[in-house]
């Protein structure tokens, strides 16, 4: 019985991540996606979010803007480019903000994710790279963050667009 309801009850991938392990210079803590997803859907911070932010000197709304800002892709022809030469070029520098636990596979986790996030909506957000990490656990270089958006915005706006 207990498994038929298994089977009937909506969860959650086991391949989707769970915490965000987020460092502001020397501090560090354990974030929970669900916490970072509600802060960018309705810009409400948990107490303890709110308290680790105010320590390092930042502003949920900055960490917000940062999770919410979009950039529009096709998700087949960014799955194309990123499995190139030029997207490990994008993919290991990115690896080095957003990573595994283990910092091992960084580079097919980001693809993984950020091709998973484009497919829904043809475009991507730093918080579905977060809820699409194929990892239970994604270690974050907070201070890093919006170099890291920068990086993709110009990677996908450098790729030639196709007249179709």
């Amino acid at each position: 019985m207990l498994a038929m309801v298994g089977l009937f009850s909506p969860k959650v991938s086991a391949q989707a991540a769970e915490t965000v392990i987020l460092k502001y210079s020397i501090l560090r803590e354990s974030v929970s996606v669900e916490e970072l997803s509600h802060l960018a859907n309705t810009g409400e911070a948990s107490r303890s979010l709110k308290s680790y932010l105010k320590l390092a000197n930042k502003k949920p709304e900055e960490l917000r803007v940062l999770l919410n800002n979009n950039v529009d892709v096709d998700p087949v022809f960014l799955s194309k480019v990123l499995n190139s030469f030029a997207g490990s070029m994008v993919l290991d520098p990115v690896g080095e903000v957003i990573h595994t636990p283990s910092k091992r596979a960084n580079r097919e986790s980001l693809r993984g994710a950020l091709v998973t996030s484009a497919m829904s909506d043809q475009n991507i957000r730093l918080i579905e790279i977060f809820e699409n990490y194929p990892t239970e656990e994604i270690h974050v270089d907070g201070d890093r963050l919006a170099e890291i958006y920068q990086n993709i915005q110009g990677f996908v706006n450098s790729i030639p667009r196709l007249p179709f």
